[in-house]
C-alpha cells in the first residue's frame, strides 16, 4: 500500500530498510525477487562464494516495479525503484543508513539545492520497518528521528510502519515499557500515529495511504501503529505455549488474518468459497514450481550493493 501510494503521488524512488523478520515476505511480494532465487540462497548458506558471514535473510536488494493504476487495469500504472538496505542482526541500525541514502538520492536528484527541495524529497521517500519492541527500546530510533527538521539532514519525512505484535522476544509490552503504544516514542517530535488493526486489511491500506498523503503534503515523519500479534515463537527453538501459555492459548484460538479476511469477503457477497479455494491451490502450486525449479538461479553479488553507482557506468580500468 505505501509503493503503490508513493508512485500514485510521484515518487520516483523508494529505500527500504527494517529487520530480518518478514523480509524474505517483502522480498518477494513487494520487491518481485523469486522464491527460487531465495531457496538457492538458502540451500547454499556456508559455501557460497558471496558469503561473508552472514545469513540470507539480511540481505538487501533493488528492483524497479510497476504498480497498479487507481483508475483501474486498463491503464498503465506508474514504475518506482526500489531499494531494500542490508541489515545486521542489530535491530535499527539500518535506519540511519536508509536516511543517508535517501538524502544522497534526493541530492542527485537537485544538485543546486542540496536535495533540499520539495519536488526532490517528493521524488525519493524512505520506508522504515520496526518492530515494537526495538522501536520504543532502542535510542536508534529516536536518534534518527530527531533529524527530520535539520536542514543538512532532512528528508522531507519518513514513514514509519512498527509491527505491533504486543511482544519482544518473550517480554510482554507491560514490562518492556512505560507508556500504553510502542510509537508514544514518536509523539516527541510531533509525529503523527495511526493505530490500525493488523486484523483488518482494508484498514491498514487506508492507514498506509494517508501516511503517505500526510508525508506529501507536510514533508514530516509519519509512523503507523500495526497492532497484531505474533502467532508463532520468536524463532523454530522458542515455543510460546511454554513462556506464555494464556497468551498463546488465546492467539492459537483466533482465526488467521487470510481466513478471516476471506470470510468477510464470502460473507459480503464479493467472492465465494471455491475461488477462494482456487487461489490457496493456485498459490500452492506456483510455491512448489519455484521450489522445484531453484536450482536454475545464480547467485549475483548485486544482491549485497543496492546503491545506484553501478547504473553509471563501469568504472575505469586502472592503467
Amino acid at each position: 500500500a505505501v509503493v503503490e501510494a508513493a508512485a500514485a503521488v510521484g515518487t520516483e524512488s523508494l529505500v527500504m530498510g527494517m529487520a530480518h523478520r518478514g523480509r524474505l515476505n517483502i522480498l518477494n511480494n513487494v520487491f518481485g525477487k523469486p522464491l527460487g532465487q531465495i531457496c538457492t540462497e538458502m540451500k547454499s548458506e556456508g559455501s557460497s562464494s558471496f558469503n561473508v558471514g552472514d545469513v540470507r535473510y539480511h540481505l538487501g536488494t533493488r528492483s524497479t516495479v510497476q504498480v497498479d493504476h487507481p483508475d483501474g487495469p486498463t491503464i498503465e500504472g506508474p514504475t518506482i525503484e526500489l531499494s531494500m538496505a542490508p541489515n545486521p542482526s542489530h535491530l535499527e541500525a539500518v535506519n540511519a543508513v536508509v536516511a543517508g541514502m535517501v538524502r544522497s538520492k534526493q541530492m542527485r536528484t537537485d544538485p543546486r539545492r542540496g536535495g533540499r527541495s520539495r519536488t526532490s524529497q517528493r521524488k525519493v521517500l524512505g520506508l522504515l520497518l520496526h518492530g515494537d519492541a526495538a522501536f520504543c527500546g532502542l535510542g536508534a530510533n529516536a536518534e534518527v528521528m530527531q533529524l527530520q527538521d535539520l536542514p543538512d539532514y532532512t528528508t522531507g519525512g519518513t514513514i514509519h510502519i512498527v509491527v505491533n505484535n504486543q511482544i519482544g522476544f518473550t517480554t510482554v509490552p507491560r514490562r518492556a515499557r512505560s507508556s500504553p503504544h510502542p510509537s508514544d516514542v514518536a509523539k516527541g517530535y510531533g509525529a503523527p500515529i495511526f493505530h490500525v488493526n493488523g486484523d483488518d486489511p482494508e484498514a491498514v491500506v487506508r492507514a498506509c495511504r494517508l501516511a503517505v498523503d500526510f508525508r506529501y503534503e507536510w514533508g514530516v515523519d509519519c509512523v503507523v501503529n500495526l497492532v497484531c500479534y505474533r502467532r508463532l515463537g520468536h524463532n523454530e527453538q522458542d515455543d510460546p505455549s511454554i513462556t506464555l501459555p494464556l497468551l498463546s492459548r488465546a492467539i492459537q484460538a483466533q482465526p488467521t488474518v487470510a481466513d478471516s479476511y476471506a470470510a468477510r469477503l464470502i460473507g459480503d457477497g464479493d467472492t465465494t468459497e471455491e475461488e477462494v479455494g482456487a487461489w490457496r491451490a493456485q498459490c500452492e502450486a506456483e510455491f512448489q514450481e519455484q521450489y522445484l525449479g531453484a536450482s536454475q538461479y545464480v547467485e549475483s553479488p548485486e544482491d549485497w550493493v543496492v546503491s545506484s553507482w553501478q547504473q553509471r557506468g563501469a568504472a575505469p580500468e586502472s592503467q
